[in-house]
C-alpha cells in the first residue's frame, strides 16, 4: 500500500497549477516548524578551499628559523603577521577571524592531513569528502550523516556548480541552490490574470472540509498549501533580510549571506555547504593568497557576526578544509606545491577557542611535505558527535580518537 510519503514522492503539484523545485516540496515536510524542536538545533557550515591551501602561510609559525630559510620571498614579515601566541600567529589578511580568537569564538586545529596521502587534487578530495581512503568512493561524510539524521542540508553553489562528493548518499538528493530565487514557485499559466487564478485555486483547494475525514488527497491538499506558503515565506526574507553585520561585496560572502537567510527562516535545515575555489598557488602565490584569504575571513566573519546578532551564535559552527596543504618550501616561481599536512579552522560560539595540536614540526619533513598529527576524520568525528549528535562510528565506519572542541 503507498504511504502518504511515498505518493508525494511520485506525485506532482502541477496539478495544483504550479511547477515546484523538487527540494522546496521535501524542505516543506520535512522542516519543523519555527520553535518546535529541531528548527534551532546545532548547524554545521561547511566551507571548502578548492585547490590546496598553503597551509604554513596560514597558520605562520613565525618564531621558527626554519620557516624563513624554506620561504625567503614568501615568508610573512613578523610585524604584520596577527599573533596568537609567542610561535604562531595568522596571516595578516586573516584580520576579521584573528578578532573572533580575542572573542573566544576561533578554534585553529593544526597539522590535519591523513596517512599516506595523495597528491592529486580529485582523489585527495574524494577521500576529505567521503572520509574515507578506500579505492571506490560513491558516498559522503555528510550524506551518511543525513542517513542517521532527521534535518535537510543545502549546497549553496557558485553558479552551476554541480554538488559535492560529500553530499552524497542522503536519503532525499541535497538541493544545489544560488538564490533565494530557486524557491520560486512558478505557475504555468500563459499570463497574469491566469496565473493568479490558478494561486486562487490552489489556496482553495488546500482548504479540506473539516467536517470530512482525513484521507489521502488532504494531506496532499495540505502539502500544497504548505508548499506554497514555504515558498512565500522564502520570497518575503529575501526581500526583506537586513543583514546585522556588512557582507563584503565577493562571491563567498554572498554565498554565506544566502546560507544565513535559510538558516534565520528556520526551515530545520542543519548542515551547509559552500567553496571557494583557486587556492592552487603554484605560482605567484603572495598576492593571490591573500586575496583568499582575505575573501574568506571577510565573508565567515560577516556570516558570524550576522548571524550572533540574530541570536545563532551558541548554535553555530563554520568548519574550513581544504584537500591538502602544499610544501613547506617554495619553488622556483615564488610559489608552492602539493602538499599534505595542513590546517582546519571552526568558528562559533561555542568552539573551544586558540589552537589545537603541536605545529608540524618545519625540520622533520616527509618528502618535503609537513607531516600531520591529526587524522582529519578525528574532526569530523568531533563535529558529529559533539556537534551533530551523531554517531560518529555510524558515519566513518570506524571510532577515530576524540578531539575537544566545543565547550558545553
Amino acid at each position: 500500500m503507498q504511504t502518504r510519503r511515498d505518493f508525494l514522492k511520485t506525485s506532482s503539484l502541477i496539478g495544483f497549477g504550479l511547477t515546484v523545485p523538487a527540494f522546496l516540496g521535501r524542505t516543506a515536510l520535512a522542516a519543523p516548524p519555527a520553535g518546535k524542536p529541531g528548527s534551532k538545533d546545532t548547524v554545521l557550515v561547511v566551507v571548502q578551499l578548492t585547490g590546496g591551501n598553503d597551509g604554513l602561510n596560514t597558520v605562520i609559525p613565525f618564531a621558527d628559523a626554519e620557516y624563513a630559510k624554506l620561504r625567503p620571498t614568501l615568508k610573512i614579515a613578523k610585524d604584520q603577521i596577527k599573533k596568537v601566541n609567542d610561535s604562531i600567529g595568522l596571516h595578516p589578511s586573516l584580520d576579521g577571524l584573528s578578532k573572533l580568537l580575542e572573542e573566544n569564538a576561533l578554534s585553529v586545529v593544526q597539522g590535519v592531513g591523513y596517512p599516506n596521502p595523495s597528491q592529486s587534487h580529485f582523489r585527495s578530495m574524494d577521500i576529505w569528502q567521503a572520509a574515507s581512503t578506500a579505492e571506490s568512493l560513491t558516498e559522503g561524510w555528510i550524506g551518511k550523516t543525513l542517513k542517521n539524521s532527521p534535518s535537510n542540508a543545502f549546497h549553496i553553489a557558485a553558479g552551476n556548480e554541480s554538488a559535492p562528493l560529500a553530499l552524497s548518499g542522503a536519503p532525499a538528493r541535497v538541493p544545489s541552490i544560488a538564490s533565494l530565487g530557486d524557491f520560486q514557485l512558478k505557475t504555468s499559466a500563459a499570463s497574469g490574470m491566469d496565473s493568479k487564478n490558478q494561486k486562487a485555486v490552489i489556496e482553495g483547494a488546500a482548504k479540506s472540509d473539516p467536517s470530512q475525514k482525513p484521507n489521502l488527497l488532504d494531506f496532499v491538499q495540505k502539502t500544497a498549501l504548505n508548499t506554497y506558503a514555504s515558498s512565500q515565506r522564502l520570497q518575503e526574507i529575501g526581500k526583506n533580510y537586513q543583514p546585522k553585520a556588512t557582507y563584503p561585496a565577493t562571491a563567498l560572502a554572498n554565498r554565506l549571506k544566502l546560507a544565513a537567510q535559510l538558516i534565520d527562516a528556520n526551515l530545520g535545515a542543519r548542515i551547509f555547504y559552500v567553496s571557494i575555489d583557486n587556492f592552487d598557488t603554484h605560482a605567484n602565490q603572495a598576492v593571490t593568497h591573500a586575496n583568499l584569504l582575505s575573501e574568506l575571513s571577510g565573508a565567515m566573519t560577516a556570516f558570524y557576526k550576522d548571524l550572533a546578532a540574530r541570536g545563532h551564535k551558541d548554535r553555530l559552527c563554520l568548519m574550513t578544509f581544504s584537500e591538502f596543504g602544499r610544501r613547506a618550501k617554495e619553488n622556483g616561481s615564488k610559489g608552492t606545491d602539493h602538499g599534505s599536512g595542513a590546517p582546519m579552522l571552526l568558528v562559533g560560539g561555542k568552539v573551544k577557542s586558540g589552537l589545537v595540536g603541536e605545529h608540524p614540526n618545519l625540520t622533520k619533513l616527509e618528502m618535503g611535505n609537513l607531516k600531520h598529527a591529526i587524522d582529519f576524520r578525528q574532526v569530523y568525528a568531533a563535529v558529529l558527535d559533539q556537534w551533530l549528535g551523531v554517531s560518529s562510528e555510524q558515519v566513518l565506519g570506524a571510532k577515530y580518537p576524540g578531539l575537544e572542541l566545543f565547550r558545553s
